[in-house]
């Protein structure tokens, strides 16, 4: 199925939500695609207690609640787009977040997703709701801890993790495409790990400092050239280094504006799949982090 232009973002009423919905707005504004709010409603009968109180259109107040709860992410959208255009639409969902998502995953460009909230995101998105998104989606979600619209920030790159196979092609092109809409330098990625005893470091884990094979970084630089013809607007910095993906991307991070990772990985770094790479990135970094899945 073809993906539908428009990113979705979800919202619960909590700060952490509203801050994906900035972030959110801000890319779709860029993209000049849709921006659909949505929120997750999980129906019950109601308690004894409801019947006690004579709370009997609990369901009335339970929606009125969320059409508020939109309300307010709308506001913050608008907010967020400032001058530019952006097509907002609103939308209530029975049911709960982690199955709601991914089905509507399948007819939009993108998932964004604040790192904690309430409700039916209790727990954090790094939680048991966050890895069943990732995993059955099957289109790109961000995960926002923090937006930083700092003049600073945005001209910070855009970094995408590498295995030097076509499994990282569907994260390379998202990446590109983040890097040249916002105007920055795209930093590749690709970090092995260096199982040679002569080259390791105390601890086990190979020594960064140490210059990366020839033959590694002109593989990467071939893999990169036709894309580069479809990007001519964006630098790319090519980073082949000897460490672990995580300990890289971590640093990375720190001087990035979003992290791009695939699903997962093959060839020459089988760690980049989420459940390991992934998973102990978005649990390190503050920066923004977009999970693209990989072709199975």
């Amino acid at each position: 199925m073809s993906h539908v232009q428009r990113i979705i973002v979800g919202v619960d009423g909590s700060e952490h939500s509203l801050t994906a919905v900035r972030w959110a707005a801000h890319d779709a504004a860029l993209r000049a695609v849709p921006l659909a709010i949505v929120t997750a409603v999980k129906d019950r009968l109601p308690s004894l207690a409801d019947a006690i109180n004579l709370r009997s259109d609990r369901s009335k107040v339970v929606r009125r609640h969320a059409e508020l709860t939109l309300e307010a992410a709308a506001e913050v959208a608008r907010e967020a787009a400032a001058s530019r255009h952006l097509e907002i639409s609103t939308l209530i969902e029975l049911g709960s977040a982690d199955e709601i998502m991914p089905k509507l995953g399948e007819q939009s460009a993108m998932l964004v997703l604040g790192s904690r909230g309430l409700g039916e995101f209790r727990g954090g998105l790094i939680g048991s709701v966050s890895n069943s998104i990732v995993t059955h989606a099957r289109c790109p979600i961000t995960v926002v801890k923090a937006d930083d619209r700092s003049a600073a920030a945005s001209a910070l790159p855009v970094v995408v993790g590498l295995d030097g196979t076509k499994h990282s092609e569907p994260a390379l092109a998202h990446a590109l495409t983040e890097a040249s809409i916002r105007g920055v330098d795209l930093v590749a990625v690709h970090a092995l790990i260096d199982l040679d005893p002569g080259h390791s470091a105390s601890g086990g884990l190979a020594d960064p400092k140490l210059p990366s094979d020839t033959d590694d970084d002109m593989a990467l630089a071939e893999s990169l050239a036709g894309w580069q013809e479809q990007f001519p607007d964006v630098h790319i910095r090519r980073e082949t280094v000897r460490d672990r993906p995580v300990r890289q991307l971590v640093r990375e991070a720190d001087q990035a504006q979003l992290i791009v990772m695939g699903s997962r990985g093959g060839g020459g770094l089988p760690t980049m799949l989420f459940g390991s790479t992934s998973q102990a990135v978005l649990h390190t970094v503050q920066t923004p982090v977009t999970i693209v899945p990989t072709s199975r």
